[in-house]
């Protein structure tokens, strides 16, 4: 007797997930600073099997980054320190754009500023355009009038932030938070009360290496962010963190992300989707090949639909 194509052994895992007032065809998206600005993949997977893409983050106007050496590897890791190098909003919409409104995926453009000003006037700008399906908000920059502490680090900052932001932009809203804080639920809750659709969890971790022949620090800026999977642990922990805080917007999930079962994780704490970004390094095809693995756990698990993974960890009795 042959079995039903319908069966439960030959049906498909159903992928799709939603976060921050998007649909997804599959949970797994490549991160800000990791995949350029799409283009530069094409011939290395298919765009059209992500879920979606993140551009580099885009300023106002173009910046050229930190003087070289700005990379280097570490244990389980990388630091960098490119200082946010991009071509600007006009640029991008001139150049970087009509790539992206025929890539066959979703597109969010990650951007920051250094003001309040910018963040809006880039945002507004940005939220404009057709083919952009949502954007996210880089906190990590200096605040000059609140004494050069990030944007991102202090609750009261961000919330005046994102309901800034929020007034001018009609698209979905994503905040990439900093895991440089003894608080990530209450950065997460920030965002929920003034409108962002959803967080990013996490950026990198600020971090050093040192040349011992040269007792000189390995990159210019001497501190640089830390990712990798290095990271993923602290990344699950914040993932968790904000979820079982029950913040009302979701949580996309990145750090360390290597495979299937990584990606899984991430689900399993809370993330309603996930970002690959320095195993693209390693792997230019791997966030195509982590869809194939999810798809492969969820047949091996029994699970016909992966947002039934969402929040789903055990804990406790």
């Amino acid at each position: 007797m042959t079995s039903s194509p319908d069966s439960l052994e030959e049906r498909a895992p159903a992928l799709l997930t939603t976060c921050g007032g998007i649909d997804f065809r599959n949970p797994v998206l490549t991160a800000s600073g990791t995949f350029g600005y799409g283009q530069e993949f094409d011939a290395l997977l298919s765009l059209r099997g992500l879920g979606g893409l993140v551009t580099k983050g885009i300023s106002p106007q173009p910046r050229f980054g930190n003087p070289p050496p700005r990379i280097c590897e570490t244990a389980a890791g990388m630091l960098n320190s490119i200082g946010l190098e991009n071509v600007g909003v006009e640029a991008f919409a001139r150049e970087k754009l009509p790539f992206l409104r025929t890539c066959g995926t979703r597109v969010l453009v990650n951007f920051f500023g250094t003001t309040f000003d910018e963040y809006v006037d880039c945002g507004a700008r940005l939220a404009a355009l057709d083919g952009v399906d949502g954007l996210e908000m880089n906190v990590s920059c200096p605040n000059i009038k609140a004494g050069g502490i990030e944007f991102g680090r202090d609750p009261l900052v961000l919330g005046g932030l994102v309901k800034a932001c929020r007034a001018v932009v009609r698209k979905p809203l994503w905040v990439k938070l900093t895991p440089n804080t003894s608080d990530i639920v209450a950065l997460a809750r920030a965002c929920a009360d003034n409108g962002a659709d959803a967080v990013s969890i996490i950026n990198t971790i600020t971090g050093m290496a040192i040349d011992v022949r040269t007792r000189r620090p390995k990159i210019a800026t001497v501190f640089g962010g830390l990712s990798g999977p290095a990271i993923k642990p602290v990344a699950l922990r914040m993932v968790y963190q904000v979820h079982r805080a029950k913040i009302p917007i979701p949580i996309c999930g990145i750090g360390g992300i290597q495979d299937g079962t990584d990606a899984i994780e991430f689900l399993l704490a809370g993330a309603s989707c996930v970002q690959v970004g320095t195993q693209s390094f390693v792997d230019p095809a791997s966030a195509e090949r982590i869809i194939r693995e999810i798809e492969e756990c969820c047949r091996a698990q029994g699970v016909t639909d992966v947002r039934e993974l969402i929040g789903a960890l055990a804990v406790g009795q």
